[in-house]
């Protein structure tokens, strides 16, 4: 399962047009659900830094799973994914939050407010950072 080294959001692309958008969305809302894909998915999101969840060694928490969903969210998008990703905002692991904030912004997701907002007090700083971004995003730029 050898992968080129390609930036996140180029391998989201890749991954979409291989199985088409909808799939990739439908694959990373199920691990941000904390369900099982193929390791092809997972590799495709998570990159080299994800062949031990795939070989089913040690190598790393299984959060990094939703990490790597929440950021191929922010490269492919579809509505039906807001739910997961506003759970995700929830999630015991800072990073899964920290992304879904990300996500929130990126894609506008008018819904979140409440809940990006309540990250304002979260005890890690780049989940306030980030949720404070997706804030602004949300209610001051019109562009």
């Amino acid at each position: 399962m050898n992968r080129p080294a390609w930036t996140p959001r180029q391998s989201v692309a890749q991954e979409c047009a291989r199985r088409g958008p909808a799939q990739v969305v439908d694959g990373c809302v199920a691990l941000l659900e904390g369900r099982e894909v193929d390791g092809e998915l997972v590799l495709a999101l998570g990159g080299a830094p994800a062949r031990w969840a795939v070989a089913g060694g040690e190598g790393g928490p299984d959060y990094w799973l939703r990490v790597w969903a929440a950021r191929g969210l922010l490269y492919v998008w579809d509505d039906s994914a807001t739910p997961a990703v506003l759970a995700a905002l929830s999630d015991e692991a800072w990073r899964v939050r920290e992304m879904a904030a990300k996500v929130v912004a990126r894609h506008r997701l008018g819904d979140a407010l409440p809940a990006v907002a309540a990250r304002a007090d979260d005890p890690v700083a780049r989940v306030r950072a980030a949720a404070e971004r997706a804030v602004v995003r949300l209610t001051n730029d019109r562009a």
